[in-house]
């Protein structure tokens, strides 16, 4: 404008003052609609009184029941809005039978949250100004782990010292193959007096404690930077009844053991951190549970060299007791076997919603399976993407 009105240019000096005109005016109709759809939006939501709970599915599209009042009487600016907190969520805003706004959110990653973060936008429709407000919402949202491929899981059962048979030939009580030093109360009839004869020292022999194939099982989930897979796993897990009729879960974030399915999808949800990591839960777990259930104890992870590695290498070689490691990934990745004309010419594809990348390659896999299966007593390998169950081996089960 200054250019065109020095240089006498009316040409330049009318364009100038019309842009000039356009701009105020989208900025006019920007903060003055935004103020007052703003308003609009909050007594709406207050009239609305959505439903306070949510419960939803990872990599899928849910209807949170938000929805906004129409605001097509304010000419040249559209509303939108996205999903800030919990994370991980794609928003998308569909006009409703009574031309109100509904909010549909597809979360890819699970978690549960006591509230909703809202970021809204009014702009123009040139896109010149913009008039954006944060709301927050109090109400319970639950995301649980996509399951994707998996299938059936085999039963998973653990060892418990019970009044069962030790040995399927032998008598319910067991042979007297236990050996302890003699303490008053004590029958008689149990000491071993041809020792006693050798060495002068009163031992007793007892019943060997009973062992069985129980129903009742010990599980917990790890969480880690990628334990979608891990936890997809558990909830399958839990909901086709491998674990049992009779089990105890706990997962990281969660201070107390879980005795149903309610509460283990619950702990299964929360057990994604969106802020701070959780801390490393597992040697509490076993140290409140393993009085009551036993101390066999199935352990879901990600099948990765994640911060809590290390923990769990120690937690297994310090803890008394055995373990069963179910590990979990979203396929393998392979690059070494592909050559350099392929992956120039061909483009990688992208993830599927909900699904997160290739946790390593195969070589990779067999490093950390052979540097762990040394500690536990069998190990299992899920991938997701696919459905398929591997040995330690690495061999198709």
């Amino acid at each position: 404008m200054i250019y065109g009105y020095g240089n006498m240019d009316l040409v330049v000096f009318a364009l100038a003052i019309c842009a000039l005109a356009i701009l105020i005016f989208c900025l006019f109709c920007s903060v003055i609609s935004g103020l007052l759809i703003q308003r609009r939006v909050v007594a709406h939501t207050r009239i609305k009184s959505p439903v306070k709970e949510s419960r939803l599915e990872a990599g899928f599209p849910n209807e949170s029941g938000f929805t906004a009042p129409p605001i097509h009487i304010f000419p040249l600016v559209k509303l939108s809005w996205q999903v800030i907190y919990p994370d991980a969520v794609t928003t998308r805003v569909s006009a409703g039978p009574k031309d109100e706004l509904v909010e549909e959110i597809v979360p890819s990653k699970r978690c549960k949250t006591e509230y909703i973060i809202r970021q809204f936008k009014v702009a123009d429709v040139l896109g010149f100004c913009r008039f954006s407000w944060r709301m927050k919402e109090l109400r319970q949202c639950l995301v649980l782990p996509q399951i994707n491929h998996l299938k059936q899981a085999p039963a998973l059962r653990s060892m418990t010292s019970e009044d069962g048979i030790p040995n399927p030939a032998g008598d319910p009580e067991g042979d007297r193959m236990e050996i302890r030093p003699y303490v008053p109360g004590d029958s008689v009839r149990n000491i071993m007096w041809k020792a006693y004869a050798r060495n002068r020292q009163l031992n007793v022999r007892l019943a060997e404690k009973s062992v069985f194939h129980s129903q009742r099982t010990l599980a917990y989930l790890l969480s880690s930077p990628n334990d979608e897979a891990a936890a997809a796993t558990a909830r399958m897990a839990l909901e086709s009844g491998a674990l049992g009729d009779d089990w105890l879960f706990g997962a990281d974030g969660t201070q107390t053991p879980c005795h149903n399915l309610p509460a283990a999808l619950e702990a299964i949800a929360a057990s994604r951190a969106i802020k701070t990591p959780h801390p490393y839960g597992l040697d509490d777990f076993l140290r409140s549970s393993s009085a009551q259930m036993g101390t066999h104890c199935l352990i879901f992870a990600a099948a990765e060299f994640s911060e809590s590695f290390p923990l769990l290498k120690n937690t297994m070689q310090h803890k008394s007791g055995h373990f069963t490691l179910i590990l979990a990934t979203d396929g393998f990745s392979d690059a070494g076997q592909v050559s350099a004309w392929q992956r120039l010419l061909l483009r990688k594809s992208a993830p599927t919603t909900g699904i997160q990348q290739a946790a390593g390659s195969v070589e990779e896999m067999r490093r950390l399976l052979t540097e762990i299966g040394q500690l536990v007593e069998s190990i299992l390998l899920i991938d997701r993407k696919t459905g398929h169950y591997f040995d330690q081996a690495m061999r198709r089960v």
